[in-house]
């Protein structure tokens, strides 16, 4: 009898236990068969620390950031000046033959050998008087060209001046020709620019008649000497409007192409009447 209830205890004993193995086995989460766990609600549990941590680092790098740019603001970039802001502000300054000077040798520097650039130099004595800004055209040519009656009656070649004004642009070269009326008396005044007159026609007019007077941009200057249309044969007095300033403060010598133009017209055969002693510049 004793046997037999030691029997049932044991069956209960496994009874139990079974079902305390299924119940720890409905407990876990189920696998697939590759060994994988199902998606279920412990898997978002799970991750949110993880998504609080990447927020929490975004944060402190933004932080830092901020901090930097507080502790190292941006500099502005400057403005570049303008050749037109520099002159806008600076005392005008009467030019001077050094000027000049300057000008031919830092162009011509590399296009031309040792040799030839000696060939540029000119000496103070190849320069008339300089402006000093105080005078009107007429007054600075009565001051250089005090005997201008005599050369104006000695000359009688066509073709060409004794007297040429280059200055940068058509309507400076109207504004400087109204200013030679107390001047010139009776010698005949040309304009030579390119605006509205093509060169063959300034051409006929130069060999029509005799002109004693020139004034006009370097550029038409230059194409009328390469057209043989005017010549630097009778030419004593080469006066450059040097000082004036246009709308944008520039002279004539702080536009580009004004200055290349001039350096070529200087380059045909002024510089080489200068050497020679037949021809003086002047800085108007």
């Amino acid at each position: 009898m004793s046997a037999f209830f030691s029997f049932l205890s044991d069956v209960s004993d496994k009874e139990e236990e079974v079902e305390e193995k299924k119940s720890l086995s409905e407990q876990q989460p189920t696998q697939t068969k590759t060994g994988k766990k199902r998606k279920g609600l412990t898997e978002p549990l799970a991750k949110a620390p993880k998504k609080k941590k990447k927020e929490s680092i975004v944060v402190q790098e933004k932080e830092q950031d901020d901090a930097d740019k507080a502790a190292n603001p941006k500099k502005k970039r400057r403005k570049k000046k303008t050749i037109t802001d520099v002159l806008a502000v600076s005392e005008p300054k009467a030019g001077r033959p050094a000027d000049l000077q300057k000008t031919v040798i830092d162009y011509f520097s590399d296009k031309r050998s040792v040799i030839e650039m000696e060939e540029l130099k000119l000496k103070d004595s190849n320069f008339l008087t300089c402006n000093d800004l105080t005078h009107s055209l007429s007054s600075y040519l009565k001051e250089v060209c005090p005997k201008w009656a005599k050369v104006q009656k000695q000359h009688t070649e066509k073709n060409s001046v004794p007297l040429l004004i280059v200055c940068s642009s058509a309507l400076r070269t109207i504004e400087l020709i109204k200013q030679l009326t107390t001047f010139k008396g009776d010698a005949k005044v040309m304009k030579l620019f390119a605006k509205h007159i093509k060169v063959e026609e300034q051409v006929k007019l130069l060999q029509k008649g005799i002109t004693h007077i020139g004034v006009g941009t370097p550029a038409r200057l230059q194409a009328l000497i390469e057209k043989e249309g005017l010549s630097l044969q009778s030419l004593t007095h080469l006066v450059l409007d040097w000082n004036w300033r246009d709308v944008k403060y520039r002279r004539m010598a702080d536009i580009p192409e004004v200055k290349v133009d001039l350096l070529k017209l200087l380059d045909t055969g002024a510089l080489k009447g200068c050497r020679e002693g037949k021809v003086k510049i002047g800085l108007f």
